[in-house]
């Protein structure tokens, strides 16, 4: 792990094991990323992501897993990614704020290839932490193309009065422990253009903030919100998403796929703060 921080803003943990995702996201002194409180998809790969503040999805699939068309194979719960590690990582330092690069390359599981080119910057004057990446095909034949953010925090640290707040939902917000029994998930439109805006807080643990996220809904138009309090999980997840949460054959029926030719980049982006 790669340790970035300045004096404003969460420490973060950047595992170049693994995409260069976040591993602890620590906020005064507490790391609120759920650790092994996480349900076990029989996924190594993913445990390791899950436990972590962000992982990444994608670039050929998301969520859960389905057949590759053709074949006896199935396309990896939440994509090719994960695992895979960074390279060329460069850290710097641009007038107040810190920088973070790094590349990584990855074997789509229907063949192909593609390259993620990441952009980590912590704003020295704010404290936000900012991502930018290109998903380039790197390979010779098209792919469709998706993405999906997990932002995890331990449902440890929200207090009865914790809720989800967003223009995207409906009324503007719902207490984070939405639905009955001990899970729930739920997929919005989020816009599409320009940047939304969602917030979860406050939180007591970490001194009554809220972590405010914002995200580019040209790429990214939907919002995904998942928990899970099946012991010993004890999680919620905030993902930006490229799709509708449906299978991939009715994305494909309804037009919905986003091609990627060889060449060819989608570029995406999201935001993070507590505030």
């Amino acid at each position: 792990m790669i340790m970035f921080s300045g004096p404003k803003g969460p420490r973060l943990a950047l595992d170049e094991g693994s995409v260069f995702d976040v591993g602890a996201c620590i906020v005064d002194g507490v790391d609120v990323a759920p650790g092994r409180a996480i349900p076990d998809d029989g996924d190594p790969r993913i445990d390791h992501s899950l436990e972590g503040f962000l992982f990444t999805c994608g670039p050929d699939h998301i969520r859960h897993r389905e057949p590759i068309f053709g074949t006896d194979a199935a396309y990896p719960l939440h994509g090719s990614f994960s695992a895979n590690p960074a390279h060329s990582i460069e850290l710097s330092v641009e007038g107040e704020d810190l920088v973070a690069r790094a590349v990584v390359d990855v074997a789509l599981a229907a063949g192909g290839h593609a390259q993620l080119r990441r952009q980590w910057r912590l704003k020295g004057e704010s404290g936000e932490v900012q991502l930018a990446d290109t998903v380039v095909n790197v390979g010779e034949a098209p792919f469709p193309t998706f993405l999906m953010y997990h932002i995890n925090l331990g449902a440890k640290h929200f207090d009865p009065g914790t809720r989800l707040e967003g223009a995207m939902l409906e009324g503007g917000g719902l207490p984070w422990a939405f639905g009955e029994g001990d899970g729930g998930i739920f997929c919005v439109p989020a816009g599409h253009g320009g940047w939304a805006e969602f917030r979860l807080g406050p939180m007591e643990a970490i001194g009554g903030k809220r972590l405010k996220v914002r995200f580019r809904t040209d790429t990214l138009p939907h919002l995904q919100v998942w928990r899970n309090q099946r012991l010993p999980a004890h999680v919620l997840g905030i993902e930006p998403v490229s799709h509708r949460w449906v299978g991939r054959n009715e994305l494909e029926a309804a037009g919905e796929f986003d091609i990627l030719q060889p060449g060819e980049s989608r570029e995406y982006g999201l935001a993070f703060s507590f505030v």
